[in-house]
């Protein structure tokens, strides 16, 4: 049975502030980091074969933590970047309101193409799937910790399920450093065993931008 653990990096500056980040690559700041430093025993307990994540830092350094504990290497995989957020990238959530009225609103109702050159969530679910599916395959029968971001990791897991949007807008986005546990088998294919799992630390849940 092969194990992915789906696994969002640690708080930034821009989650603590509603800034959208999706593809800027924004460095973790001291609670992101004491929040990777805190999950990474949790995860290394499950021992991981691989582990890959996205090439922006927060991501990438998030995995370094849990890397320096079970000595495995870290592989890059841009698939599993965030979403590209068009003209919102470095904005706050609150101009993208004010600026893209009617796109910000398609984006809240869950439209999964809602203009201002945000990438669609065809796109980004069939993006991260990819990435998700390839690393099962290099380590068939393994687990294998995949870092990345809050609406990445939600629509690639959903992309892989086979989930349709309405489904996928029922489940809620993971907290910074929190992951997702899927398994699959050749009777039943993927199937989710676990999401939103972490330690609790300081600091809310923020919405994956």
């Amino acid at each position: 049975m092969t194990r992915l653990i789906v696994w969002r990096h640690g708080n930034t500056e821009w989650n603590a502030t509603s800034r959208v980040q999706g593809q800027t690559d924004v460095p973790l700041n001291d609670l992101g980091r004491e929040q990777a430093r805190a999950a990474a025993p949790l995860l290394a307990a499950l021992r991981p074969d691989a582990i890959v994540a996205s090439d922006l830092r927060r991501a990438a350094d998030t995995a370094a933590a849990l890397a320096a504990l079970t000595g495995l290497p870290v592989h890059s995989d841009a698939r599993l970047r965030e979403r590209h957020f068009g003209q919102w990238q470095g904005l706050h959530l609150t101009e993208a309101a004010e600026r893209f009225p009617d796109e910000f609103a398609r984006w809240r109702a869950g439209h999964p193409d809602p203009g201002a050159g945000l990438e669609t969530l065809d796109d980004l679910g069939k993006r991260v799937a990819g990435a998700l599916q390839d690393a099962a395959d290099a380590t068939p029968g393994g687990t294998i910790v995949l870092a990345t971001h809050g609406g990445a990791a939600r629509q690639g897991v959903g992309h892989l399920l086979g989930w349709e949007h309405a489904v996928l807008r029922a489940v809620g986005s993971l907290a910074n450093c929190h992951w997702t546990e899927l398994r699959h088998d050749d009777t039943r294919g993927w199937q989710l065993r676990a999401h939103n799992v972490g330690q609790i630390t300081r600091g809310t849940p923020t919405e994956a931008v």
